[in-house]
């Protein structure tokens, strides 16, 4: 079940490495899947680059998607004060999907500790032990989590150190998190960051075996031993809506599984009972392969790594992984069967409507290659595909595909440009993408459904049915974004779109 990829053990380590030294990955690459498979069995695209870039992604700002969400925790960010202005616009979203989990839940709070050039001289460390103590002292939280921008990394600002040595006057848990954005191009490295200092400082040393806690008798240690047995971590991400959450819920529960979610939206203190429990599942390899992994190493907790359950193949796939492991096939068999034919009788008369359509997808790989299986198993024709990254945990996802052959994917992290190009020669009826760049897309005349949304359900079979529902509703009037084309046009030179879309783009020589 634990099929660990390759080894890791960096949890003694004061940062993790980039992803670039752990995998085969690239965020340049344009041609088919099927010559991205083979590229990457040579290893031979860790080396592209481009020779022009138009914006990229900052593992500073991904790392603040996630810690952002934690209940009763401060998160200081350790950097000028434009770092991270970004989680203005997630406050209230943030602050209304902690109220679903507790609705004495409070809004985010976040400190910066505005460093100036003349910190970039004298150092940052004093600033930040006055903001560890601000927090303490104005907030009480649980956890007191420092984001560690790119400025004090590059002016060796030891923030580690400061932490050891305040820790003893504090009561909030202290937690650094080394997410400065010029260390990797490859912005997913940021899930390795966070979970490295949740694991360093959250996890590790916290945890008190079942045997060694106190029980008046030995009926409640045999129930507590039960009750883990039973239970599983299912580890959420940050787009994940609620109702995504309670589909999953909903699915295990009928195995008679009970469920915990973390990291999004849990408390600091969720992470000390996190080995109280049987399984660790994950809902995105991209996203969770460094804490699964640590965690069979430090805990000999076995884990689900393989795919996000998006359409009724992956989230069979899913729900079978997990059942193995607790030798419930049968049940999940029975399940899988009832839930299968009441969603073959709800996509029925949407089949019919969107059958020849034709979509592209941009977004994190993982997600947009197991929405790409959804969109075929109700008669949508993918066109393209646009990748933030390439990494292996794509490659089973990639090998199924019935045209990898002539499927184009483009491995981006930002780069409009690119897309803009590919959209202007292969047309969509709608484009499916990440939030950020819908705003491009629907100035090209394109109607767009986002990729993830937190009032609205992907995963599961209730997902499966929603996207359907909701493209059948767009795909109907498409007259909003044709008039946004009309009088709105993007940047772009009409010689730019005469050009091959990966022009830019310089690939290593083997």
């Amino acid at each position: 079940m634990s099929d660990s990829i390759n080894s890791i053990n960096y949890i003694d380590s004061k940062t993790p490495p980039p992803r670039e030294d752990r995998f085969v990955v690239t965020n340049a690459f344009g041609g088919t899947c099927s010559e991205l498979l083979s590229c990457a069995k040579k290893g031979c695209i860790n080396g592209n680059e481009r020779r022009f870039s138009q914006t990229s992604g900052c593992q500073f700002t991904l790392s603040l998607a996630i810690l952002n969400t934690l209940r009763n925790a401060v998160i200081i960010m350790h950097a000028p004060v434009g770092c991270g202005s970004c989680s203005i616009a997630g406050a209230a979203q943030s602050k209304v999907f902690k109220k679903l989990r507790d609705p004495n839940a409070k809004s985010n709070v976040w400190l910066n500790t505005n460093l100036t050039e003349v910190d970039v001289i004298a150092g940052g460390v004093e600033k930040l032990r006055e903001a560890i103590f601000y927090a303490e002292s104005e907030f009480r939280p649980d956890a007191i989590i420092v984001a560690n921008g790119c400025v004090p990394a590059l002016i060796g600002d030891d923030i580690d150190g400061l932490l050891e040595q305040v820790r003893p006057q504090v009561s909030s848990k202290l937690v650094a998190i080394h997410c400065e954005g010029f260390k990797t191009r490859i912005m997913a490295t940021a899930y390795d960051s966070v979970y490295h200092g949740l694991l360093r400082n959250l996890v590790r040393d916290q945890q008190v075996p079942v045997d060694e806690r106190l029980f008046e008798t030995d009926v409640e240690k045999l129930k507590e031993k039960y009750k883990i047995s039973r239970t599983v971590n299912v580890l959420n991400v940050s787009s994940m809506s609620r109702a995504d959450e309670l589909e999953l819920e909903r699915l295990l529960n009928a195995l008679g599984l009970t469920v915990r979610f973390l990291p999004c939206y849990a408390e600091p203190d969720t992470f000390t009972y996190v080995t109280d429990a049987a399984l660790n599942i994950s809902i995105c390899a991209t996203h969770d392969d460094y804490f699964t992994k640590h965690l069979e190493l430090l805990y000999d907790m076995p884990f689900v790594l393989k795919t996000i359950p998006i359409g009724r193949k992956n989230t069979e796939i899913w729900i079978k992984d997990i059942a193995t492991y607790f030798g419930l096939e049968a049940e999940a068999a029975k399940l899988i069967e009832k839930e299968s034919s009441e969603l073959d009788e709800a996509l029925e008369p949407y089949r019919k409507s969107l059958k020849a359509k034709r979509a592209y997808l941009t977004g994190g790989e993982i997600r947009i290659l197991s929405m790409t299986e959804l969109l075929l198993d109700i008669g949508i024709e993918v066109i393209g595909l646009k990748g933030f990254h390439y990494d292996q945990f794509a490659d089973p996802l990639l090998e199924v595909l019935p045209n990898k052959d002539r499927l184009l994917f483009n491995a981006a992290t930002g780069q409009p440009f690119e897309l803009a190009n590919l959209l202007e020669r292969d047309k969509p009826d709608i484009v499916i993408g990440h939030t950020g760049a819908n705003v491009q897309v629907a100035k090209q005349g394109i109607p767009v459904l986002p990729l993830f949304g937190q009032a609205n359900n992907y995963l599961g079979y209730a997902g499966a049915f929603d996207v359907a529902r909701r493209l059948n509703r767009i795909l109907k009037n498409t007259m909003f974004n044709r008039n946004i084309s009309e009088n709105l046009k993007l940047p772009y030179k009409k010689e730019w779109y005469e050009k091959d879309p990966f022009h830019y783009i310089k690939e290593e020589e083997v």
